[in-house]
């Protein structure tokens, strides 16, 4: 049966796209086979390079998938009104997802855990809960994370969904706050940090990135 994860924030920029695709490598390494879905890409036009090309660059994977893109970078409830479009309902992307032939499926969101996905107010906790997917939960390192990342476990489990704990960016020179919070989030979630990505990552070449990615990651989604 395939299994899907989908990978959310406790905001915008927290590296989803970069851990998205270091996850795809990390359990492709495992012998599965991995596709990767772009929910929403805001911020761009026709022919220009979104987040999903990022992944391609980094993994080399042609099994992507972007479902909509829209010109405005808002969120994709807010840049569809502006732009005078529709967005597919949740279940309708979670129709489309499952009939993807693959071991695994990713599923990267836009945003943060609540952030609406289409004109009916549907986020990413509805379509994690018509996949039966696990949740990846990307957190910054620095000042701020931890009420960040407590409110979006909480909500997860009063969701009745399953969080793991990724942090995203990590300097290579932590300051206190930086070194005090990966011992702390463990400490207030009840989650165990199950990989660092660190800063810059996005930057390497595909062998580089492919050689260290499973690297990152002390655990990884078990289903």
């Amino acid at each position: 049966m395939t299994r899907y994860v989908v990978v959310t924030g406790t905001d915008t920029g927290v590296g989803k796209t970069v851990t998205t695709a270091a996850l795809a490598v990390a359990l492709g390494a495992e012998g599965l086979r991995v596709a990767v879905v772009k929910l929403a890409q805001t911020g761009v036009v026709a022919g220009e390079p979104g987040d999903i090309d990022d992944v391609v660059r980094l993994t080399g994977s042609s099994a992507v998938h972007e479902l909509a893109r829209l010109r405005d970078p808002l969120a994709p409830e807010t840049a569809a009104r502006l732009e005078g479009v529709s967005l597919p309902p949740v279940a309708e992307v979670a129709d489309r997802i499952r009939r993807l032939d693959a071991d695994i499926v990713l599923v990267e969101g836009a945003g943060g855990l609540l952030v609406r996905l289409d004109l009916d107010g549907g986020t990413m906790i509805d379509l994690a809960r018509a996949l039966d997917a696990e949740v990846v939960v990307v957190a910054r390192e620095g000042l701020g994370t931890l009420n960040h990342t407590e409110l979006t476990v909480d909500r997860l489990r009063a969701e009745g969904l399953s969080p793991h704990l990724v942090v995203g960016s990590c300097s290579p020179e932590p300051g206190l706050a930086e070194r005090t919070n990966r011992t702390d989030l463990p400490r207030l979630t009840g989650l165990p940090i199950d990989g660092l990505i660190p800063a810059g990552a996005g930057a390497l070449d595909r062998a580089e990135f492919c050689r260290l990615a499973p690297g990152w990651f002390t655990a990884l989604p078990t289903g």
